[in-house]
């Protein structure tokens, strides 16, 4: 794990910081002192699919009670690496975080983060990737990042005299696209979560699946996800409490293989939810892969999923950006049914085969702009091409 020095800000002056803790909800009760608490910034992130190395260098955090605050607005809290640190997002999967500082802040609710990252210059590559079997590290064009930052908006609290840990959850996989001349753009899907309303899930693929991608989803739209270590292991450390977003499907994938889901796994804060131990993991049979491949109107700069149905619900299998200027997308997708079972609390979860599903998706184009364009496929009969979107 990547541990990067931060310096701590001085608290603001005391007229900006009433503005602040007003606008929050806090207060002081007339009290001179105004109560103030630490929110420290940790970063993890989820698999990049396609690549060997993903790197970002990180300058700033920023952090505002408004999430409507433009750059140049007040209430604005820095936190300033004391040295810009440059980190592989794909070393921190399965729990590892970075931390990238702390910040003192007055008591109340927080709506906007930023990450500032530094900027590439000459041959000083900032921030890069490494696409899997090249071992050439390729610039990462990042618009906006190294000067208003990466925006996320989620409310957090910091309450007086207290830390607050807020997990940045960095989704290399969707975040990093391919521009037509070969090189790479960051088109970043990051979210944030205070610990403080998060719990753990876990479990085990058997040894020889290791590697596999393991994705946390509700609804049919990824949340987190990781990768299997060698021994199978995987970690999801900072899932918010099932009894405010609702419990989660956890589903598998690794190519050669057909897809595993686990339906239905709660959250407790605090606690931790095994859906399979290291003496009984979950094993996956093998099966043919067909692609699924096409374009979408480039100037959409649209991201492609594919999806599948059961009985249970509907479950993200793969993703894919679609190239910024040609349109161009291709998946990898699994003929065989996937293997699906709900989760009891009673280990070991009986996975079965939805036999109806096998080889059928859903591909779904979602532009920029908000606009979402679906059609079925079916791979069974061998990869899929010419699967096209017009927006």
């Amino acid at each position: 794990m990547n541990t990067l020095r931060a310096g701590l800000l001085t608290t603001a002056i005391s007229a900006l910081a009433a503005a602040m803790l007003a606008a929050c909800g806090g207060g002081g009760g007339g009290s001179s002192a105004t109560p103030t608490g630490t929110v420290n910034v940790q970063m993890t992130d989820a698999p990049a699919c396609g690549f060997d190395h993903v790197y970002v260098t990180v300058n700033q955090v920023r952090i505002n009670a408004s999430s409507s605050a433009a750059d140049s607005d007040g209430g604005w809290t820095t936190i300033t690496l004391a040295t810009p640190q440059k980190l592989d997002l794909l070393s921190l999967t399965n729990g590892t975080m970075a931390t990238l500082g702390q910040a003192t802040l007055p008591a109340g609710q927080y709506q906007q983060v930023r990450l500032v990252l530094a900027q590439n210059q000459g041959n000083s590559t900032a921030n890069s990737v490494v696409v899997s079997g090249t071992g050439t590290e390729q610039p990462l064009a990042t618009p906006s990042a190294t000067q208003s930052g990466l925006k996320i908006i989620r409310p957090f609290d910091v309450a007086a005299n207290s830390t607050v840990d807020l997990v940045l959850d960095f989704n290399a996989c969707k975040s990093v696209v391919q521009q037509g001349n070969g090189s790479y753009a960051l088109k970043p899907v990051i979210t944030a979560t205070p610990t403080t309303v998060a719990g753990i899930i876990d479990g085990y693929v058997a040894v020889a699946e290791a590697g596999a991608t393991v994705y946390a989803e509700q609804n049919g739209a990824v949340v987190s996800g990781t990768v299997a270590d060698s021994s199978g292991h995987f970690v999801f450390s900072t899932l918010t409490q099932s009894s405010t977003n609702g419990n989660y499907d956890i589903v598998i994938a690794q190519t050669g293989e057909t897809t595993g889901i686990v339906t239905s796994v709660p959250v407790v804060v605090g606690a931790t939810t095994h859906v399979s131990t290291a003496a009984q993991p979950i094993a996956l049979p093998v099966s043919t892969m067909n692609s699924v491949s096409g374009t979408v109107t480039a100037s959409a700069n649209a991201s492609v999923r594919a999806l599948q149905a059961t009985p249970a619900g509907t479950y993200e299998i793969a993703s894919a950006n679609a190239n910024l200027d040609t349109g161009a997308y291709t998946m990898s997708l699994p003929v065989a049914a996937p293997m699906s079972g709900a989760y009891t609390g009673t280990l070991p979860v009986s996975l079965n085969p939805v036999t109806a599903s096998a080889g059928h998706y859903t591909i779904e184009a979602d532009a920029a702009s908000g606009a979402v364009k679906t059609t079925p496929v079916d791979v069974t009969a061998g990869a899929q091409t010419g699967v096209n979107f017009s927006f």
